[in-house]
Formats: C-alpha cells, structure tokens, sequence
C-alpha cells in the first residue's frame, strides 16, 4: 500500500460568513469558542480514500478549514490502496446502494484481501495518531481501520456517506460485511436517520446532513466574463450555441449517477432542437477509489454515437481534469452558472452535493425523489423532484418546461438558494461537528 497523503488545510476565517450569516453569526463565534476550550491539545483527524473526486473530498473541502480557522488542530489524511482494494471497495459502495455493481462476491475471500490491505495503513496511521486525539473514518475504505486507532489511544467515529431509503438483500449485505469492524466505533455518523443500519446501536448514531462552502472555489461569485472564459477553456463555448438552452449534470461516471438514462431521455424525449445536454465528470483516471469510471465514461461515450448527428450535436460529454483542484472546482462552478436547468438523475444517492452547489447558484434543479436529494428539495418550491428515475419522459417534460419558462426558473432557483442559506451550509455544521465530539471526549454519547 501506498504512504499515507497529508492534504493540506488552508485554515480559513469564520469571519468571512459575518454579512452573509447576519444575525446569526455570533451563535458560530460561541461555538467556535467552545470548540477552542473542547480540544486544546488534542488533534481531530480525518482518513478517506481520495482528495478530490466525489462527496466525500468535497464535503472535507468545505469544512475542515473553517474548523482548523477556529484554532482546532483538524488534520486530513488520505488512504492509499492497490487496485484490488478499491474493486472491493467499490462494490461494497454498489451494494449499500442495493447495486450488484460489478456481480462480484463479498466473501471470505474479500474480507481476508480488505483487512491485508489496511494492515500497514493501520500501522503508519497509528504512528501519526496520539492518545486522546480524535479519528474520523469514512466510508467502507477506512472501517477496517477502526480498533487499530482504538488501540492507538484515539477515540473513532465512522461516517457513512452513503445509504439507500429502502434497503434490501445486496445493501444489508454490505452492512453484514462492515458490521464486525463498525460495531466497535465510538460513534456513527450517517446523512439521515433511514440510513442508519439495523441492529446498530442507536445511543451512538450521530446525524449530519452534508454542506457546501459558499466561499469555496466552486460556488463563489463569478462575473460573466470569468464564466464565459472558463467555457472557452473547457471547449462548451464552441459547441453550445450562443443563447442555446442548457441543461448539465455534474457528477462522477457512475452508473448510479445514470448518466446513460439521461443521455436516452434527451434522445428519444426532448424535442427542442435549442436545448443542448452537457453530461460533466471527473477525468476516470484521476479518481483513484472507483475503478469503474473509466468504463462507465466509455459506455456512455458509445451511448452517444448512437442517435443522429443532430442529437449528438446537442449532447455533450465533459471530461475534467483533476490535477488542480481549485481550477476543476472553477470550472463546475463555470458550468454550473451557465447552466439553464441542472439535473441529478440518480438511480441511488446518499445525499446528493451537487444539488446543493446547484442550488446555492440560484438554478432550478430537476433530480430524482430519493436519498438526500429529497431533503434538499421542496417539490415545486425549490426544484422539482421525479419519483421514478427510469420515467424518461417524466424527466424530460420537468427539464424541459424550466428551460422554456422563464419566470418559473427564476422562481425555483431564488427558492432553492434561500434554502441552502438556511439548512446547508458548511458553517452551520459546526455545532453539530462540535458538540458531539465533544461530548464524547467528555464521556457521554448522544
């Protein structure tokens, strides 16, 4: 296995959210005290499986500056792993998702390889870890990795990013998988309370909705002359016509993600010739926890050769790079701004972050009703949500109506905004970041 990778936290000021936060800031200064007084001498640390790519990367992003801003010692630390791994890996991530992903089994055979895997990370890890100090495990990567921390001294919170409202054989199989290392943690967090899994203690189950950071690269402000170079940049400008609709959806080449489904509703559903698709990803081979973006971006590429040439020439497919976090970042917020319509077609989605970077944009959002999507959205208030992800033409008729009515949009999308302001801001995760952790230092569980 690879050495452990330190990612750099730029702290940043809790300061900056003063205006935008008005009468509500000085809660935050309060909680930042308490944060201060909470963990002197100790160090917070974070362990995921990638820096950028995915919600993960993105939630740590928007929220460990502001932590280490405050003056708390917050550390992240990204887990390396051959290839074999992360094939497990993924299709842990498939099943909780009730997916076969790749139809691989989860056996005997797979835990041995997923514990061999964790041993040196277990043991590089430990030596960075010191009694007293605080560890955050994400995700099915990392949950091996929780008595080996305990053993160091730190006390071990597992995050689950992921969950499905509906669980079924293949998600409560991945639950039996995880459950021998999880059960031991000090604490669980997932994103909604359907999520938790069944038989685990709910004293020690903490729940915390992802946020964004308005302040990021990816969702400040930007001026019209900045979005229109970042497009030039990214090669959407020369292919969308000027004032030509257009309708984008920012998410990894996953086929939970449907980028195929969407690419069919557009062909076989969407009649106006002036409403353009973009389909936006991660370069696959930058992402180095999902060995199924590659094949999955050829998939939906060879989906594109299909139609006619005037439906291809209205479908396009956005390859980012990642080697710069705050350009890519840069330039799905470009894209996000010129977007007339934003679109989450997922088959399953844990919470959905790019809804909530979409709708603190101010742009109208038609997404499937699930996960955390469901929870972002007030159907026909702040977006539109379709309760079957396979109704192409259901999909089709909502992203299409928003593209033609102009009022409407507007209307969606300064609701949507307003809602983020209120429930999903990075910022305002800091009590409930704070005060469990603490509270679990201090003894009790919540």
């Amino acid at each position: 296995m690879p050495q452990l990778e330190l990612v750099e936290i730029s702290p940043q000021p809790l300061d900056r959210y003063r205006e935008l936060l008005g009468g509500e800031f000085p809660r935050f200064e309060a909680i930042a005290e308490r944060a201060r007084e909470a963990f002197a001498s100790r160090t917070i640390w974070h362990v995921n499986s990638t820096a950028r790519g995915g919600g993960v990367a993105e939630i740590l992003h928007a929220l460990l500056p502001y932590v280490r801003g405050v003056g708390v010692d917050t550390r992240w630390v990204v887990l390396g792993g051959e290839p074999e791994f992360f094939v497990i890996t993924k299709r842990l991530h498939n099943h909780l998702h009730e997916s076969p992903g790749d139809g691989g089994p989860l056996g005997e055979d797979q835990r041995a390889a997923y514990e061999a895997a964790l041993a040196e990370g277990a043991t590089q890890l430990g030596e960075l870890v010191s009694d007293g100090d605080v560890v955050y495990l994400h995700d099915p990567q990392t949950a091996g990795l929780i008595r080996p921390m305990q053993e160091a001294g730190a006390r071990v919170v597992w995050r689950c990013h992921v969950g499905i409202d509906r669980p079924g054989a293949l998600a409560r199989g991945g639950w039996d998988f995880l459950r021998p290392y999880v059960e031991a943690a000090d604490a669980y967090v997932f994103s909604r309370s359907e999520y938790v899994w069944d038989g685990l203690e709910r004293a020690k189950a903490w729940l915390m909705a992802p946020a964004i950071d308005a302040f990021s690269a990816k969702n400040r402000e930007l001026d019209q002359a900045t979005i229109e170079a970042v497009l030039g940049q990214v090669g959407l400008e020369e292919s969308v016509p000027a004032g030509a609709k257009l309708a984008i959806q920012v998410s990894r080449w996953d086929r939970l993600k449907d980028p195929g489904g969407l690419l069919k509703c557009f062909a076989s559903h969407v009649s106006d010739r002036e409403l353009h698709l973009a389909l936006v990803g991660p370069a696959s081979a930058a992402v180095a926890d999902d060995p199924e973006g590659a094949a999955v971006y050829e998939e939906v590429a060879e989906g594109r050769r299909r139609p006619s040439a005037a439906t291809r020439a209205r479908t396009h497919l956005v390859s980012l790079p990642m080697d710069d976090v705050e350009w890519n970042a840069t330039m799905v917020n470009a894209l996000q701004r010129r977007a007339d319509v934003i679109v989450q077609k997922s088959i399953a989605e844990g919470f959905g972050l790019t809804v909530a970077e979409a709708m603190w944009k101010a742009k109208p959002v038609v997404a499937t009703r699930l996960g955390g999507i469901q929870d972002q959205i007030v159907d026909g208030e702040s977006g539109v949500l379709i309760d079957d992800p396979h109704d192409l033409a259901g999909f089709a008729a909502a992203i299409s109506g928003i593209a033609g009515d102009a009022g409407q949009a507007e209307r969606l999308g300064a609701a949507a905004r307003e809602r983020v302001k209120a429930r999903f801001l990075a910022v305002g995760r800091l009590s409930e970041y704070v005060e469990p952790v603490a509270s679990l230092l201090d003894g009790s569980r919540r």
